[in-house]
């Protein structure tokens, strides 16, 4: 099977990894990747006329659009692993760069790279799979339903791990009719080490990226875990033991149960889409021992705590080339683009979701700091009213905090969670925004470095 029909469209690895290759080939991402700017008026236009219809509707069009990407069950067995990593490496110019970053997907991770003119090969992907019959308030039901598929992908692909993860709070659309198997390398692929050994320039540096967020799992087969629930504002014992925030969005969605009923957990492990496994680190460290180059690893405990790190960092660095650094831009899932960050002058803030969590976590970056004159705020649309998810009016407040302009970019506030023309329109309104001066050269890696460490929770340090 070819790689490209495996791989998930709509994930945040395979957004990152679009956005930054078309950076380092001089471009942006129109419609995160998926269409050429020529369509983005027609498609914005079409789905526009989607937000007319009822929430019901638009919830059944969002589902089936990933549901088109899903593989089906029988097929899992044909997925290599080495064409999933070929097809990663496949994405980026042939060229030599001064640094290569590896491991843990992260929004603001992909602007520091585009800083340092660096690619990033992820340790993790999204193979959604196919399957009918299934609720998405029955994670015992889903893990019964794939588990042959489950290790009929192992079986022919030792090199990896799948965490399989099941989400009915922020995913249930997508799960009525699908599983999520992430797939994490606990050991480098072949096509890793070759880009590495061909394209890291001399005395270049590598550096894992290392999100050390965990979650309780359990444990169904060697080299396969379930993971109930995922990282966003509903905590790991909301979805194992229930609560008022379960209840009511079990409510809200007319389930027939108030709590979730998953297997058991019986450890835990890192996040299905954030967490490194330490195994494909070690074979890593040993890579760099065998060919004598220096490996690095840049630490940070959540998937948003390096965000205010490499917003300080764009700052810092555009008031040292002497261009005005009052401008933010907060980015949210997949909606990312450093093309259109540098283009525009903008400071880069990556939200991981829409949620209050991570709205609290803008806001104390924003206590902390200079104001900003401009704060302009993208929002993915998940298409749920999913536990703890801020209203498009309290992201409003968040913009309102410039001094000059704060708005929503591309936002039909009216339609939020389920405005899928947003997903066309950001980066239309985003290439209206003035430019400002041209693309600056990369930074050194030693000044990105002591920037970032600067802050709380990230550290960036030599391994060899």
């Amino acid at each position: 099977m070819k790689a490209s029909r495996a791989v998930a469209a709509f994930d945040s690895a395979t957004g990152m990894l679009r956005a930054l290759s078309r950076f380092l080939a001089g471009g942006d991402v129109p419609a995160i990747g998926q269409l050429p700017a020529a369509l983005e008026a027609p498609m914005s236009g079409l789905f526009g006329a989607l937000n007319r219809f009822p929430p019901g509707v638009r919830e059944r069009a969002y589902a089936a659009s990933g549901w088109t990407e899903a593989i089906p069950r029988h097929r899992t067995g044909d997925v290599r692993s080495e064409a999933l990593a070929e097809w990663v490496t496949g994405h980026y110019p042939r060229r030599r760069y001064p640094v290569i970053f590896l491991g843990s997907a992260n929004g603001a991770l992909v602007h520091l790279a585009a800083a340092l003119d660096a690619p990033w090969l992820p340790q993790t992907l999204l193979l959604p799979v196919r399957r009918r019959g299934v609720t998405p308030d029955d994670p015992r039901g889903d893990l019964a339903a794939v588990r042959d598929a489950g290790r009929a992908l192992l079986a022919a692909n030792p090199d990896l791990v799948l965490h399989h993860m099941h989400d009915p709070n922020q995913d249930r659309l997508m799960i009525a009719g699908m599983t999520y198997f992430r797939v994490k390398w606990h050991r480098l692929p072949e096509a890793y080490r070759r880009f590495v050994h061909d394209h890291l320039a001399p005395g270049g540096v590598v550096v894992a990226a290392d999100c050390a967020l965990r979650w309780p799992t359990t444990r169904v087969d060697d080299r396969y875990v379930f993971q109930f629930g995922a990282f966003g504002d509903a905590t790991p014992e909301e979805y194992r033991a229930g609560g008022p925030r379960v209840a009511g969005l079990l409510e809200r969605y007319g389930s027939p149960v108030r709590a979730w009923d998953p297997p058991p957990a019986d450890g835990d492990g890192p996040e299905a889409e954030w967490g490194l496994r330490t195994e494909f680190l070690d074979d890593l460290a040993a890579f760099a021992e065998h060919h004598r180059f220096r490996l690095d690893r840049l630490r940070f405990d959540a998937p948003q705590r390096l965000s205010p790190a490499v917003a300080g960092l764009y700052r810092d660095w555009y008031t040292a080339r002497g261009i005005p650094a009052g401008r933010l831009l907060v980015e949210s899932f997949l909606l990312l683009d450093p093309w259109q960050t540098l283009r525009t002058g903008s400071v880069p803030y990556w939200s991981v979701f829409g949620t209050e969590t991570c709205r609290a976590d803008l806001d104390a970056y924003l206590d902390g700091t200079d104001p900003y004159d401009e704060i302009r705020i993208l929002l993915f649309n998940h298409g749920t009213d999913s536990i703890g998810l801020a209203s498009a009016a309290d992201w409003r407040r968040t913009a309102a905090r410039a001094r000059k302009v704060g708005v929503l970019t591309g936002v039909d506030p009216g339609a939020y969670p389920r405005d899928f023309a947003s997903l066309v329109r950001s980066h239309r309104e985003l290439r209206r925004v003035r430019a400002r001066y041209p693309m600056p050269l990369p930074l050194e890696v030693g000044a990105a470095a002591a920037a970032v460490t600067a802050w709380d929770g990230v550290t960036w340090s030599t391994l060899r």
